[in-house]
């Protein structure tokens, strides 16, 4: 692994190498034997996910993220030539959540250089969609024409949209990207920090009275798309839908009063909790959306430690996970887990870490 720069506002200094057997191409079965690092102060430890109720303190607070993934990858045919062209529907293009009333979707387009305004695309008896424009950052905007409702258009002609390195789409992968308590639809990607969590794991933190709290981000494109630019602030984020409710508010102001730690599982639910407590001071109930982009230098409000996989090069993700417990940190970690052949990326293994505060040297503003 190499760390090329050690300036934390440029994208380089999160670039590292990774042999290319360690990307997971399935998810672990049963899902919580994968294999769990703790990085808690200087000290790293290596255990499992059924391990994770141990680590936690009785009266932590764990706050998961409950959105479920759509079928949202639909293959169709060019109108007339027929060649075949790949939709991923990201969200309605006039809702900043999951509508399946809706007729008119953002979406990404493969291969989409020639998806020009007008270009239509079938999908057999199911129906057809019209390009209708093509915004700067190559997502097109389509007006569906289906005969049949969206959910039943998804349910029959889509599929969970796996991530490019996941190169094996079988039953299994589709089946194990989605969280045992995904409820609310409107995720092109998966919570992955969470796929691990089994309801034995559930029934070792109800023992250990951990205490649980949901909300909602729609994963989308301000996740999962890579940095653009050579310095982290000319980044910019594309924003996300998040739900946060009152019960959970309520569950975070009192574990804030009495000093219980704030657990997030994952960095969508980070970027939720410090998205809303940024807008107001404390966190606030209700929907909205964020473009927040958690990067060194930012001040943490909410969240005390974070469970996380290993995320992907020049990510926003792996830039996160530093600003939250120091780049230099996190990098060790990420040396020990590929010398002990640790899985990456979404399917691949988890990491816990406890903050220890902003002293290290490499979390000043960029």
């Amino acid at each position: 692994m190499v760390n090329r720069s050690s300036d934390a506002g440029s994208a380089a200094a999160y670039e590292y190498s990774l042999p290319k057997e360690l990307i997971a191409q399935r998810p672990a079965e049963p899902r919580d034997s994968s294999r769990l690092l703790a990085l808690r102060g200087d000290k790293i430890e290596y255990l499992r996910f059924t391990d994770l109720p141990s680590l936690l303190h009785a009266g932590d607070l764990l706050v998961l993220n409950e959105t479920r993934v759509i079928p949202a990858r639909v293959r169709g045919r060019r109108i007339p030539s027929g060649g075949e062209i790949e939709l991923l529907f990201l969200r309605p293009a006039h809702e900043t959540h999951y509508d399946p009333r809706s007729s008119r979707w953002l979406a990404l387009a493969k291969p989409g250089r020639r998806m020009r305004a007008g270009e239509r695309v079938g999908f057999g008896d199911l129906g057809e969609a019209i390009v209708i424009d093509v915004h700067a950052d190559g997502v097109r905007e389509i007006e569906l024409q289906l005969r049949v409702e969206f959910e039943q258009f998804l349910a029959r002609a889509g599929e969970l949209p796996l991530p490019p390195y996941v190169t094996e789409n079988s039953p299994e992968a589709q089946a194990g990207y989605q969280t045992v308590f995904a409820r609310d639809p409107g995720s092109v990607a998966a919570p992955t920090a969470s796929l691990h969590f089994t309801h034995a794991v559930f029934e070792g933190l109800q023992r250990r009275d951990v205490e649980v709290a949901k909300l909602s981000l729609d994963v989308g494109l301000g996740t999962f798309r890579p940095l653009q630019s050579d310095r982290l602030e000319e980044h910019r984020m594309h924003a996300e839908y998040f739900s946060i409710p009152e019960e959970t508010v309520r569950a975070v102001r009192r574990a804030k009063e009495e000093g219980r730690r704030v657990v997030a599982a994952g960095t969508t639910v980070v970027r939720a909790l410090e998205a809303s407590a940024h807008e107001g001071g404390e966190i606030q109930p209700g929907a909205a959306e964020t473009d927040l982009f958690i990067k060194p230098g930012f001040q943490f409000r909410v969240v005390d430690a974070l469970l996380t996989n290993f995320h992907l090069p020049r990510s926003t993700l792996l830039v996160l996970v530093t600003a939250f417990a120091g780049r230099e940190r996190v990098f060790r970690a990420y040396r020990e887990a590929v010398e002990n052949r640790y899985r990456f990326f979404s399917f691949g293994d988890a990491m816990f870490i406890e903050s220890r505060g902003s002293t290290t040297t490499d979390a000043a503003p960029v």
